[in-house]
């Protein structure tokens, strides 16, 4: 009998040993699965700024969808056609010398993941933001008191950017003193400029933030590198963007 218990005891441990080697593997595959799929080709963001108000506000989270995969694959590029539209909200990449490699980038999505967005290995404040797409490439772009006329290629008419947008928002526009420097990026008015054939311009929907294309030029489409899906905090505003 005291053999017999011993036996089934060592089992038992024996099992429980292996149910929970699977599980610790489980969850390793899971984080790597997680942090692989978050570097290539999908972002959880927070809005760190009010460049966005009034549609999209300080602290919220989104999960974008990313155009990183298209480095991984030798002579794959989204510039033949972009996946965002007018009125999209993108995240934008600017001023960063060099790309992370991939593996660099699956362990910042693993402290991303186990710090719930708080901590990351790496800088992305001074590089990535986030914008509205105002002009796809052909477009031909004007401003006047903040507001953005856009005529697309092949049309004779110019319209404003609300009614070539596929997303409904309403920008915050400055009242400006009488003594405003009225030159470009505090200005609200820009002269027409006609985008290239792989460039986009985007613009905060704060338009007294100067962050965006009035300050950088037209934005070439590789620097695009993800698209905003959906808006998942807070939960009162949970939805698509």
């Amino acid at each position: 009998m005291s053999n017999t218990r011993r036996g089934y005891s060592y089992s038992g441990r024996k099992n429980k040993s292996h149910k929970l080697r699977l599980i610790i593997l489980g969850a390793v595959l899971f984080v790597l699965l997680y942090s692989s799929l978050a570097a290539f080709f999908f972002s959880v963001v927070v809005l760190e700024n009010s460049s966005m108000e009034r549609n999209l506000r300080v602290g919220e989270r989104f999960i974008f969808s990313s155009y990183n995969f298209y480095s991984l694959i030798p002579g794959l590029d989204m510039v033949k056609e972009p996946s965002f539209r007018r009125g999209s909200v993108v995240l934008v990449e600017m001023f960063r010398e060099e790309k992370p490699g991939p593996v660099i980038s699956i362990l910042d999505g693993v402290v991303r993941l186990f710090t719930f967005h708080r901590f990351h290995l790496l800088d992305h404040s001074d590089h990535l933001f986030v914008k509205r797409v105002i002009g796809l490439p052909g477009d031909e772009i004007s401003m006047t008191n903040f507001v953005v006329r856009v005529r697309a290629r092949d049309n004779p008419y110019s319209l404003t950017e609300f009614e070539v947008s596929e997303r409904d928002y309403t920008p915050d526009i400055p009242r400006l003193p009488a003594l405003w420097d009225s030159q470009l990026p505090f200005s609200g008015n820009m002269d027409s400029i006609i985008l290239g054939e792989n460039e986009c311009f985007v613009l905060s929907d704060d338009r007294s933030n100067t962050n965006d294309s009035r300050t950088w030029g037209p934005v070439p489409l590789r620097n695009i590198t993800g698209r905003a899906l959906f808006r998942y905090w807070p939960l009162n505003r949970l939805g698509r963007v």
